[in-house]
């Protein structure tokens, strides 16, 4: 006897399929990270991210409108701070002429209704490359919060939409969530970096931006990868905190973490699709091992199934054109 049910019935031809996918791509979907430098006319590719570039801000403006015009509604600002102006403080962070607080300007001149999201960390200013303050070879979190907040409330004054803490320290999002209510920046939206893993991922990204830490490593503050309930002790108190988008970091290795949020808190949830992942696509596309959009499809696909509402994603240009 025949099967009554023919699970392939559905999968006939690329119509029928079409019909019944459960997830899709859009534009909507996806946060564009940008990297910014001093100077003019300026466009570095990044080594260890081919097709990937700094920018600086003069060429940020016409790349955001270029990015508008496809349809990408958010970015995401990173910046490449002078070895000179770094101090153990983050002085120059909150400089109101800073190489940040000039990249939102700018890109919300270009193309006003972009949603600009910013990086809130230490790290790109500090002359140790940490996420915090460093006292007696010690990253401290208290002092390192209150830098936070004012580099948030900076970011904001600047014209930021998102302001986005990366760093993991405890207690920065109610701290950043009073400073911006004090100062009546009472839509300033917080998207927190909820359960950022200490990942061997990074590499690229720290070479980007020249960030990474001149000692030891971050693990006193990242989160221990070989963990699993902590990502939603550590989420639900930054919802708790004023989080008003959640974020996991990495992605394509933390899908389960994602699907495990998505089942318990109702914010949205982004993943970020990191430097490394970035990078050994494109390695590996380059050796001719994989079809590069066949995979960047099917990864980005991936963070949707799991229960992602945002992608940040250095593919974002590339697929939104594919799609």
């Amino acid at each position: 006897m025949y099967p009554i049910q023919r699970n392939r019935r559905l999968r006939a031809n690329a119509s029928l399929r079409a019909l019944v996918q459960e997830f899709s791509l859009s534009p909507n979907d996806f946060i564009v990270p940008l990297f910014v430098i001093e100077g003019t006319q300026t466009k570095e590719e990044i080594p260890s991210m081919p097709g990937y570039y700094r920018m600086s801000i003069d060429l940020l403006s016409t790349h955001v409108k270029s990015l508008w015009s496809l349809g990408l509604k958010s970015v995401l600002l990173f910046v490449k701070v002078p070895n000179a102006l770094k101090d153990n403080l983050g002085t120059e962070a909150l400089n109101p002429e800073g190489l940040m607080q000039r990249a939102i300007k700018t890109v919300k001149e270009a193309t006003p209704e972009m949603v600009v999201m910013t990086d809130v960390a230490l790290d790109p200013y500090s002359s140790y490359g940490h996420d915090g303050i460093v006292e007696a070879g010690k990253i401290v979190n208290d002092s390192t919060i209150k830098v936070l907040s004012k580099i948030a409330l900076s970011h904001a004054h600047a014209g930021a939409d998102v302001v986005a803490p990366s760093d993991m320290m405890d207690g920065r999002i109610l701290k950043i969530r009073e400073e911006l209510e004090l100062a009546n920046f009472t839509d300033t939206v917080i998207m927190s970096y909820s359960a950022k893993y200490a990942s061997g991922f990074y590499g690229p990204f720290r070479d980007a931006l020249d960030s990474a830490p001149g000692f030891g490593d971050k693990k006193t503050y990242q989160m221990d990868f070989r963990n699993r309930k902590e990502a939603l002790i550590e989420t639900q108190r930054d919802i708790e905190e004023g989080a008003d988008i959640v974020m996991v970091k990495p992605g394509l290795a933390y899908l389960d973490i994602i699907r495990d949020l998505r089942e318990e808190v109702a914010v949205p949830i982004a993943a970020y699709q990191v430097s490394g992942e970035y990078a050994m696509l494109k390695a590996a596309a380059e050796k001719g091992w994989l079809d590069h959009d066949q995979i960047m499809i099917e990864q980005l696909l991936s963070f949707k199934r799991a229960g992602a509402s945002l992608i940040a994603s250095y593919f974002a240009e590339a697929v939104v054109k594919l799609i």
